[in-house]
This record gives C-alpha cells, structure tokens and sequence, in this order.
C-alpha cells in the first residue's frame, strides 16, 4: 500500500507535527507514507524529517496559491494508492488535480480546526460542498470538527469518520528539564514559569496571556513558542504594559519536551481549536494545562482548566490558584497524566492504518 500526506508545508504547526512524528512510524510498520510539499521551504520539522530518512519528499514550489500547482499534483496520483490531504488549498487543489487527470486514487482530507473562515461566505460554502463530494473519506479529529463540518457539508454521514489525534508521548516521558536560567538570562529557579506554544496568528491570543501577568506576582514569567506575522505586537504590548522582563520570546523550537519539563504551567491561549496537541503534551509532561474555553477543546475538559476566551483575569485567577494550592495543583497533574494516556500517536496510528485498508 502506497500513501501520499499532502500538505501546505512543514512549518511548525499541529498539523504538519502530526506528519513529522506519524510519517516514520507508517513506514516502520510496512506503509509505504511519503510527503508532497506545496512549499517546499526549509523549516525546523522539515530538516528532521530529512534526517531521519525515511521517506521521499516532493516539493512543487515556494507558493501554496499557484493554480499550476494542480497540474503538478497530476503525476503524482498515479504513483499511490491513496492521497491524504490537509489544509487549506492543498484540499482543493488535489481535488482538480485527480479530475483533470481522470486518476482512481483514493482520497482523504483531514480537518484539523473547528475554524473555518470558508463556513461563513456563500460563495465559499458552495464550492466547498463541490470540492468535499470527491473525498472518499473525510477525517474528523474531534467530535466538535465533525459536528462543525458535518453541517457546513451537508454531505452523507457514511463519508465521516472520527480519528483523534495522537502525541508521541514517550518523547515527552523522557525529556529531561533545563537549569531556567539555561533557557533565559531573565529566569532564575525560584521563577514560576508559565509556557504558551503556539503560532502568532489571528486564530491565537498570546496578548490575554500577556496582559494576565499584569495580575499576578513579579516572580511569574512566561515563555512563549513560536512565530508569526503577529509576534512584533505582542512584543511591543508587553513593553506597554511593563511585563517584558517577564517575558522571553523563542521562536520557533523543536526541543518542546525539554521546555514543557521546565515549565511549571502550560496555558493556550487561543480563539479557537482542533485538537489541542499542546494540552496533551503538557498532561504527558506532568504539568497543569490551563486554556481558553473555545470550541476544540473537549480533550482538556476534567483533566485541565479553561477559562473565559479572553479574559486575562480569569486566566490569572487560575494560575495563581494553582501556584498557591498544591493539592489543587497535584489533582491536576494527575487528572491530566491519565487523560494523556488515551492519546498514544500509535493508536491515532493503527486507526488511520484501518482505514486505509478499507479504500485500497
């Protein structure tokens, strides 16, 4: 069996993690998995992946928009037995590819976001139903992606299926913590360090996280991963507000087990979600994970907080209830190490693996 992951490119988002940590273990269990790249840009997962050496990689260009791209795409799905696909255009584009190219291959479209700007535009809503028609199955991560997208579709039931995300959970079993003064000249190790991993894009809200250590003690500092053409206002809200010497701006890492290890509380931020990888990966990690009540998060419910979207009070109030009772704090890691359990990339694995099986 031969399988193509499609997608924009292998920057470092949810997405493009999941295929840097399922792409090897496809192959080790006899699915041939390779990659096709829309961008082919060099990015942090993209040279791991490269590293490891376990699959081909096909790039079309440095732009996801290319129309031309579809004829490129063409080739290709005579090569494999099925296409995966994920996000946007990468979905539509190989959609036109195959009915130009009169190809039976197999499709797939993974929706990873209960998000979809497309939702609330006519136009948009009608080609969508069109492009969707020609997916064979379509991969829902969470309950709240297919109630989302089952109604936008409008398409049989019989196309969906539910296969929740997974975390590759013994990479954050055995990561070892930094000294925090390793990771930052600000950071003693009497800080308490709050942690946000995220991209600095509309969908996220790293400024209520900024603006909630406003309440909270000088000894609280944060760090944040990740890039993003929004990370020049959060940088400059925290000068405004007086918290940059509590803040530390990363960038982009790929050592995220060591930084969670370090971290005394991961927090997400956000508008809306998915599947919250990061919540799942800080439970592994033995930490809380406080997050914004927003659809996507149904993984954090009764093993981590959330509170009000954009309220840095709240945001703070947790934090501080968590720095202040160690009882609540311990109940909450525990809650959490068991809820990350449930989400073992090698069972997301298995399930996709099923599915495949079913197609070919």
């Amino acid at each position: 069996m031969k399988v193509l992951q499609v997608i924009n490119d292998l920057d470092t988002g949810g997405a493009e993690k999941l295929l840097l940590e399922t792409i090897p273990i496809y192959n080790q269990k006899g699915i041939e998995v390779d990659l096709l790249l829309l961008n082919g840009k060099s990015t942090a997962f993209l040279e791991i992946l490269k590293n490891i050496n376990c699959c081909k990689i096909y790039s079309l260009g440095t732009s996801v928009y290319n129309p031309i791209h579809v004829f490129r795409i063409m080739p290709f799905l005579w090569k494999y037995d099925i296409a995966q696909v994920h996000l946007f255009p990468s979905q539509y584009w190989i959609v036109i590819a195959k009915i130009f190219s009169f190809s039976k291959i197999k499709l797939i479209v993974t929706e990873h976001s209960t998000t979809n700007p497309r939702i609330n535009n006519f136009f948009l809503r009608i080609i969508d139903r069109f492009i969707y028609r020609f997916y064979d199955k379509i991969v829902c991560i969470t309950d709240d992606v297919f109630k989302i997208i089952y109604k936008h579709l409008k398409l049989p039931k019989s196309k969906f299926v539910l296969i929740q995300n997974g975390v590759k959970l013994q990479n954050i079993y055995d990561a070892e913590p930094y000294a925090k003064n390793a990771i930052s000249s600000l950071f003693i190790e009497e800080d308490i360090l709050l942690i946000h991993i995220a991209s600095f894009n509309k969908h996220k809200d790293q400024k209520t996280a900024i603006t909630a250590l406003k309440y909270l003690p000088e000894k609280i500092k944060i760090l944040f991963v990740g890039e993003g053409i929004l990370k020049k206002n959060c940088e400059d809200l925290a000068q405004e507000l007086n918290v940059a010497e509590r803040t530390v701006f990363l960038g982009n890492r790929t050592d995220v087990p060591q930084l969670l290890k370090t971290s005394n509380i991961s927090i997400l931020s956000t508008n809306g979600e998915g599947f919250c990888l990061t919540a799942i990966e800080s439970m592994a990690a033995e930490i809380p994970f406080i997050g914004s009540d927003v659809p996507g998060m149904i993984n954090v419910k009764g093993a981590g907080i959330l509170f009000k979207k954009g309220s840095a009070e709240e945001l703070a109030f947790f934090i501080k209830k968590l720095i202040d009772e160690k009882d609540f704090y311990q109940s909450i890691v525990n809650l959490g190490k068991i809820r990350a359990r449930q989400f073992d990339i090698n069972i997301m694995v298995e399930k996709h693996i099923d599915l495949y099986k079913t197609l070919v």
